[in-house]
């Protein structure tokens, strides 16, 4: 039986534009303990392929952790699925505020070592031995507390474009650098503080959360469900928005609009702007925040020699990437060298 993608993104994006469904995209984790997480991929496999789900699902010993879009007509189905699986029934699910039909283009369902990667080695930290989870009205309280720290668990590049008020956004690559800064810088508050977290859909928190506790921390608290739940309760009972800018997500949106402030600036300008774009030049791929005069300006790269790389025959850029591992400025996420603008 195939267990893989048969279909190009160009291929699937064209079936879906001619299907005409309106698609939900969707995220949700849960840690659990899996026994066999070979055996449950499959299994999720199998069963989403039948009903059109796409995304990028990721599956350990220590449960699952997804992203993917559904044709709206399947929701029901989904669901379904969802709740005959003992540790998935009633599972949060965190619909996008922004939909958009191409948000993914094809269903990877992978086991992995863990479902977050966090760099810890520690067997006596219990990942759901979590935190005190909030909802907006709480959290909305919670951090006018003068006793409160509140921290994002977010990346630079997340954070950059749009965060809490008075949030602490720790200037870090990865959530594995994230931990042991934000221990060292809050040390002196273990006790007295209360630490409440926030991030995209509530997976960082969830694990920041319980290491924390295991580290030694009183009062943890996590916003339930992320800034896109916070985004949803917020709307639908009138309470007041603390969040500024955009939410960064992990697919082909790149992120949702959240208020209309606007606190990123263009990386090679340096004028307002917070739209997150990959440079036209695939040996780099680079992720950084352009404005549409540079993107008119630089034929959408991040800098003239990618410029002069993009404008070759496709043969010769093909030639030029042999045999090369791809520019590992993919992983610098807005802070290359030649990016003329950085806050």
């Amino acid at each position: 039986m195939q267990l893989y993608n048969t279909l190009s993104a160009k291929e699937r994006a064209a079936l879906i534009e001619e299907a005409g469904q309106e698609r939900l995209t969707i995220s949700f984790y849960k840690y659990a303990h899996i026994g066999n997480p070979s055996i449950f991929r499959n299994h999720l496999f199998i069963h989403w392929n039948e009903l059109d789900v796409l995304g990028r699902i990721y599956v350990a010993h220590e449960g699952i952790n997804a992203q993917l879009s559904i044709p709206a007509e399947n929701f029901a189905a989904f669901k379904s699925h969802l709740d005959s699986i003992v540790f998935l029934e009633n599972v949060r699910l965190n619909i996008a505020i922004e939909q958009d039909n191409l948000s993914f283009l094809k269903l990877k369902v992978k086991v992995r070592k863990k479902i977050l990667a966090d760099g810890l080695n520690d067997a006596t930290f219990d990942v759901t031995n979590k935190g005190v989870h909030v909802n907006a009205e709480t959290f909305n309280k919670l951090i006018e507390d003068p006793d409160t720290i509140l921290v994002d668990m977010r990346n630079h590049y997340e954070s950059e474009i749009g965060h809490f008020k008075n949030a602490l956004t720790p200037d870090v690559d990865t959530f594995r650098d994230s931990l042991d800064i934000i221990e060292k810088d809050l040390v002196d508050h273990k006790e007295d503080k209360k630490l409440v977290m926030y991030c995209t859909g509530g997976i960082r928190c969830e694990k920041a959360s319980a290491y924390y506790k295991h580290k030694g921390f009183k009062q943890v608290y996590q916003l339930e469900g992320g800034i896109i739940e916070y985004t949803r309760q917020v709307n639908d009972n009138n309470l007041e928005n603390k969040f500024l800018g955009k939410n960064f997500v992990f697919d082909h949106r790149r992120g949702e609009r959240i208020t209309d402030h606007v606190i990123a600036n263009c990386h090679q300008c340096g004028n307002p702007c917070d739209v997150h774009v990959n440079c036209a030049n695939e040996a780099c791929h680079l992720l950084f925040i352009q404005c549409d005069s540079c993107a008119e300006k630089m034929d959408q790269c991040c800098s003239n020699e990618c410029k002069e790389i993009n404008a070759l025959p496709y043969e010769e850029q093909k030639k030029l990437r042999r045999g090369k591992v791809v520019s590992n400025k993919i992983f610098k996420k807005g802070r290359s060298e030649v990016l003329a603008y950085k806050k």
